[in-house]
């Protein structure tokens, strides 16, 4: 098979992830910098988002792309077997998916508030991702390029759910997170769930790659109060070389005891998140109203997130009765069972 093409870019945390997923399984691939001279030749995708991960012909020209790192990776294990990212448990595969939804989609809001709300790393930023794209841009043009890019970041706040009123909330989140993973990592686990990584473990990268280092403000409060957990996104971003065996995986009797506080920063802050936005979308209310971590949560409804409650649920359902009851009882007393209560 000729090998795949990965349209991304350093600064996105999705490219991250699937850039470190095709490392991690082995599968040939070549990266393609978005907006590069490079980037040329791709099929056109739905929306404009990255990374874009191009498929292959029997000729060798690029007939097929798709966009969306969850649906990515999907494909990628239909296609090939080796080094899977989903244990053979379908309960703990289940939890492995959910965590890699919180990355995608609360952990995401930490990595956009703080690369865009504090100055030095608004500048790092503005003008590193420009940089990216067109290395010899200088003088005034690059900083109006990195102007342009700043001010429309900036003005994307409100749809991830930054605001002086969620500032709070989101930064302690961040940090609660990494204390948690820090434990974790001190208690003798390579990965969320054994000694080899799954989805969700590429799921918390991506935004990590960002947050820890890249962006000055959080990758300082990382390096500070979780260095564990820096050194952990270091080895995540090329696991090319590491031997996985099939007993990698843990059984459900050797859950870690931090994968169930994991659990409860999940139920935490992403839950009740959920299950607000779904009712705003539900009613075409213009905002989304809730109570987060004891404290007040506004921003405007996201649809895909209401598509990610509905896929949750759904996927909950879809397991045997006592792959459910297992993965209920590890979720019981976390706020993450409200994702699955009838009524939403």
């Amino acid at each position: 098979m000729k090998p795949l093409t990965l349209v991304g870019g350093y600064g996105s945390p999705y490219s991250r992830k699937m850039r470190a997923v095709l490392r991690y399984r082995r599968i040939p691939f070549r990266w393609i910098m978005r907006g590069s001279a490079e980037d040329v030749g791709i099929p056109p995708v739905p929306v404009a988002l990255i990374p874009v991960l191009v498929f292959h012909g029997e000729n060798g020209t690029p007939d097929e792309a798709m966009i969306d790192s969850t649906f990515e990776i999907l494909r990628l294990e239909t296609a090939f077997t080796e080094r899977s990212l989903l244990p053979p448990d379908r309960a703990l595969a289940f939890l492995h998916s959910l965590i890699e939804d919180y990355g995608d989609e609360w952990l995401t809001k930490p990595m956009f508030h703080h690369r865009w709300n504090y100055e030095a790393d608004i500048k790092k930023a503005s003008h590193v991702l420009i940089l990216d794209r067109m290395p010899h841009l200088d003088g005034a043009r690059l900083e109006r390029a990195a102007k342009t890019i700043a001010d429309r970041q900036i003005a994307r706040l409100t749809v991830v759910g930054s605001n002086p009123i969620t500032r709070p909330v989101i930064e302690d989140s961040y940090r609660r997170l990494l204390a948690i993973l820090d434990r974790h990592i001190a208690g003798g686990s390579l990965f969320l769930m054994g000694n080899r990584p799954g989805v969700g473990d590429f799921g918390l990268f991506g935004q990590l790659s960002q947050l820890t280092h890249f962006d000055p403000t959080p990758s300082a409060i990382a390096a500070e109060n979780a260095p564990r957990v820096y050194s952990w996104v270091n080895r995540m971003e090329d696991l090319a070389g590491i031997e996985v065996t099939d007993d990698g995986w843990c059984s459900r009797d050797r859950v870690a005891e931090t994968l169930h506080a994991l659990m409860g920063e999940i139920g935490r802050v992403y839950a009740p998140f959920l299950i607000a936005n779904v009712h705003a979308l539900n009613s075409k209310a213009t905002e989304v109203r809730a109570e987060i971590d004891g404290r007040p949560w506004i921003q405007q409804p996201f649809p895909y997130q209401g598509k990610c409650l509905k896929w949750l649920r759904e996927a909950h359902s879809a397991l045997g009765e006592s792959d459910r009851r297992f993965v209920d009882q590890v979720l019981a007393g976390t706020g993450c069972e409200s994702i699955f209560s009838a009524g939403i």
